[in-house]
């Protein structure tokens, strides 16, 4: 298998979506119909859901962190962390899951654009966002500063990703423009078509990246890539990254 050339010098980007969790046998809603318990996600992963049926949203997240707590981070996780120990702060791993698996795998260079299953905030005033892994039940959870209702310190359906997440992938990308360190750019289980994600590599390549895609199949932006390679990242990753004693 062709690798991707990782010396002393080169910073990696990884990007991840929720395929590589569904390895681990987390649901992927966007390619499962869409639907939890018959209704649209977008009814429990929106400023407007919540609105509406707050209780309904809580009991899908409450399932949602029971399901991700019994799960165990796959060889693909284990990888990743792996490559990582190896270059410290020359790689950085920016992911849509909201699981906590990659951090549980032993990755800490990490940046949760779509927030974290662990993590409440309130949904009226800018309280920080606490650590909070309890199911929750009613009566719902209310802040101790205003008094509104708590929410999942999840990027709904809708809502803005944090600026300074942003901030941070575009600065480790910029560290990497022509004339400085090479970059190489992997994305693993991602549809290719969320954005801004999506558009990341074609900023990657903008600064001279060498570019990666492993997927179950070819996503929408494939052709944005200077490599595909396909099958389930718990078997390619390891092999591809030449860390296959450490996992």
């Amino acid at each position: 298998m062709e690798r991707p050339i990782i010396d002393e010098h080169t910073r990696v980007l990884v990007m991840t979506g929720a395929g590589i969790s569904a390895e681990s046998g987390l649901a992927t809603f966007r390619g499962a119909g869409g639907l939890w318990a018959g209704q649209p996600v977008e009814r429990v992963a929106t400023p407007e859901g919540f609105a509406a049926d707050p209780a309904l949203v809580w009991r899908f997240y409450s399932q949602r962190r029971a399901q991700a707590a019994a799960a165990v981070p796959n060889r693909a996780h284990r990888a990743l962390a792996a490559l990582e120990d190896r270059l410290g702060d020359r790689f950085l791993l920016a992911t849509q899951n909201v699981d906590g698996l990659h951090q549980r795998a032993g990755s800490r260079r990490v940046v949760e654009m779509h927030g974290s299953l662990w993590r409440t905030r309130c949904a009226v005033c800018p309280a920080p966002p606490f650590d909070d892994r309890t199911p929750v039940e009613p009566p719902l959870p209310r802040c101790t500063r205003c008094g509104g209702l708590l929410r999942p310190a999840i990027v709904w359906f809708g809502e803005l990703l944090d600026a300074a997440d942003m901030r941070r992938i575009e600065r480790f990308i910029v560290g990497s423009s022509p004339g400085r360190a090479p970059l190489v750019f992997l994305a693993v289980g991602t549809s290719g078509n969320v954005w801004p994600a999506a558009g990341y590599v074609g900023m990657a390549r903008s600064v001279g990246a060498v570019t990666w895609l492993v997927n179950l199949e070819a996503a929408e932006n494939v052709g944005a890539f200077d490599h595909f390679v396909q099958g389930p990242a718990g078997e390619v990753l390891a092999r591809l990254l030449g860390v296959d004693d450490a996992v």
